[in-house]
């Protein structure tokens, strides 16, 4: 996978390999700490390491920790402060502290309960995963509907028992492979989407222009309507044209997508609302619709264009705008 949250996979893979493994999760954190709680580093044996836990001030003391774990068989619980002092050299305003815990696989995370969290991680199931340094380490889908609905980590009022949310990944689905898109691809990957381009014009969707990318070259509502819409998808339209546009548009607005926008100004919009109106869809739902789409900030072509439009996409889904 070419992407940053592929954290137990990589372990996984580490310790399938002979090389040994252990995963590596901030549980609590205090102050301005430079990574949100569940945040994941994977470290093989060998010292390799995928993911961060920090802006790269712990983790070579975490790796450390993690290879005498490895070695031990033993889970540890870290935690790290940062004083001011040192916040500037990693890019804080201010100090923070965090926790941080290890587990080795195999003898403290057993080999087929990843191998669950890594199934249900590529089938888009949501899964929770419960652990602690004396917790007995399960995965539950139920039960958690609030930290699913928040995509947030932490632990449990006993304090011990610590609750990692294992969300589908976020996808990206982008209907027209126009130049905006060429430049929204790498972005949407750099942000942690997993990209789909549906454009049945085979000139536009071509492996030249996208190499190494997923294209679908059927007409938009068959291709969201196979892939699927769901509340981890965001959907956007950049052909321009009604007629490629508006069916795929249609699926999402009934759809739990947390994000729709449409490419066109103000005056194609309102051409736009019209015709969703006279189709029957109220005026809640096509207010859904981010349209023109992208934030406001004065984008001047498809690269600017693209920022614009992933950096709304990254306020829908935080701050629910």
């Amino acid at each position: 996978m070419d992407r940053f949250d592929d954290i137990p996979e990589t372990a996984l893979r580490w310790y399938r390999e002979g090389k040994g493994a252990a995963l590596a999760t901030v549980v609590q954190t205090w102050g301005s700490a430079p990574r949100r709680v569940g945040s994941q580093l994977a470290i093989s044996g060998e010292g390799e390491i995928a993911g961060s836990v920090s802006g790269g001030c712990v983790e070579g003391a975490v790796v450390a920790e993690a290879l005498d774990a490895i070695d031990e068989g033993r889970p540890v619980m870290l935690e790290y402060g940062v004083s001011d002092g040192d916040a500037f050299a990693v890019g804080l305003a201010c100090g923070g502290t965090i926790r941080v815990l290890v587990e080795p696989v195999g003898r403290v995370m057993p080999e087929a309960l990843l191998d669950d969290l890594v199934l249900a991680r590529a089938s888009r199931v949501p899964v929770a995963y419960v652990t602690g340094m004396t917790a007995e380490r399960r995965l539950e889908q139920d039960g958690h509907e609030a930290r699913f609905r928040m995509d947030r980590s932490g632990f449990e009022e006993d304090g011990e028992t610590f609750v990692a949310i294992h969300n589908p990944p976020l996808r990206l689905i982008i209907v027209g492979a126009v130049h905006i898109a060429q430049a929204l691809v790498p972005m949407a990957r750099i942000a942690g989407y997993d990209p789909l381009l549906i454009d049945p014009r085979e000139s536009f969707g071509s492996a030249e222009r996208f190499p190494g990318e997923t294209i679908l070259h059927d007409w938009p509502d068959e291709g969201v309507q196979a892939y699927g819409l769901d509340a981890r998808t965001a959907l956007v339209l950049l052909t321009h044209d009604p007629k490629l546009d508006d069916p795929a548009l249609m699926q999402a607005l009934r759809s739990e997508v947390f994000y729709i926008g449409a490419l066109g100004s103000t005056r194609t919009h309102a051409k736009r609302v019209e015709r969703l109106q006279a189709a029957g869809f109220s005026d809640a739902e096509i207010g859904r619709i981010h349209g023109p789409v992208g934030l406001n900030i004065g984008a001047a072509g498809p690269p600017e264009i693209a920022v614009s439009i992933l950096a709304q996409m990254t306020q829908v889904l935080r701050q629910g705008a």
